[in-house]
């Protein structure tokens, strides 16, 4: 059973969904603000955290920001039409989808059913060969690991969203085939997800950034403006 934090101030909200998630089976555990949620989960991290972007002592983007230091729990936004939301920032910051309010419960639903099944694939069937998929890849000094989400640089782990590890293993999985914004988009989004190009841009700076952070000269990922992005074994 997958256990959801739901972070909101709205009791309207967390009222409905919890009730909503709890009859699709998943464990939910309720916050009202973010630095509660923010203490709560850093000790003990779920599954997935539902954040509304606007609450006081904390609102979404910070608790995101924070929790990103130490944990890659995946996260869906709740932002109202009329908050100035931006997307790019959201995003950048590790965020795997957002949903505007109001939104259907089914819509909540099949957002949180596909975020989870990127994030936990499948095991394979017990004394059954592992699709080639799931084999570990290996390209120069990057070695990815999709049974576990796993991801290093010349032995260092290198920390990414599901997101980015789904961007990136469909890069690394064919280096030097160039890989349009559309078809990263179907390898990393459900495909009643609907994303434009600027986000898979932002993605990709993300997984730039973090690589950076262990080698300063890290340029395995290239762009051909107006095509999409390659991955250059090195």
């Amino acid at each position: 059973m997958a256990t959801i934090a739901l972070v909101d101030d709205d009791e309207n909200i967390i009222t409905s969904v919890s009730i909503f998630l709890e009859g699709e089976g998943y464990n939910v555990r309720v916050y009202n603000d973010g630095a509660s949620a923010l203490a709560a989960l850093s000790e003990s991290p779920a599954d997935l955290g539902i954040f509304d972007v606007k609450m006081p002592r904390m609102d979404g983007m910070e608790l995101l920001r924070r929790l990103r230091q130490t944990s890659n729990m995946p996260v869906i936004f709740l932002t109202s039409k009329d908050d100035e939301f931006d997307e790019a920032l959201g995003l950048n910051l590790g965020a795997d989808d957002y949903i505007t309010k109001p939104f259907s419960q089914r819509l909540l639903g099949e957002r949180v059913k596909a975020v989870l099944r990127r994030a936990r694939p499948e095991p394979a069937t017990p004394g059954e060969p592992e699709p080639g998929d799931r084999k570990p890849i290996m390209r120069g000094r990057l070695l990815l690991d999709p049974n576990r989400h796993a991801c290093s640089w010349d032995g260092e782990p290198v920390r990414l969203t599901v997101t980015e590890f789904l961007i990136l293993q469909a890069l690394a999985t064919r280096p030097g085939y160039v890989k349009s914004r559309d078809a990263l988009m179907d390898a990393a989004y459900d495909d009643q997800v609907y994303v434009d190009d600027r986000t898979i841009d932002s993605h990709i700076k993300r997984i730039r950034k973090k690589f950076r952070e262990t080698d300063r000269e890290f340029d395995a990922i290239e762009t051909l403006y107006g095509v999409g992005y390659r991955y250059k074994e090195s």
